[in-house]
């Protein structure tokens, strides 16, 4: 299969076990069968729109979340500093003016717990 098919398979794997569930789990609440999702996942079959938005439903995510490849990337671990920056500002776009600043309070506590004020440059790599 392709690259792509098998990032989607990638990401509905993240977000399904994000979620604690198994794949019998979320193919019972995407009403698929757990073979089909597990083919899916491995991004060895070709999924139709309509399976894919049962997935989507069954996570109750914006279907833009399973496109999001970029967060799959900083969840791994291979992303570089500019892409993870990028992810965390995406996920702090869906969130009201509350929810950021009270995130933001938690950050600025962390950087003085760990010793940094939060404030400094460093090398964008």
């Amino acid at each position: 299969m392709s690259d792509f098919s098998f990032s989607v398979g990638n990401r509905i794997r993240i977000l399904r076990k994000q979620r604690g569930w198994t794949q019998e789990q979320l193919a019972e609440k995407a009403n698929l069968h757990y073979s089909y999702l597990s083919s899916m996942e491995r991004g060895t079959r070709n999924v139709s729109i309509e399976s894919l938005e049962k997935v989507i439903n069954a996570l109750d995510i914006n279907p833009m979340q399973i496109f999001n490849f970029a967060d799959t990337e900083v969840l791994e671990g291979t992303a570089d500093k500019k892409a993870t920056l990028e992810t965390i500002n995406a996920l702090l776009q869906d969130r009201n003016a509350e929810e950021v600043k009270m995130i933001y309070r938690i950050l600025k506590d962390m950087f003085e717990i760990f010793g940094g004020s939060g404030n400094n440059k460093e090398n964008s790599t």
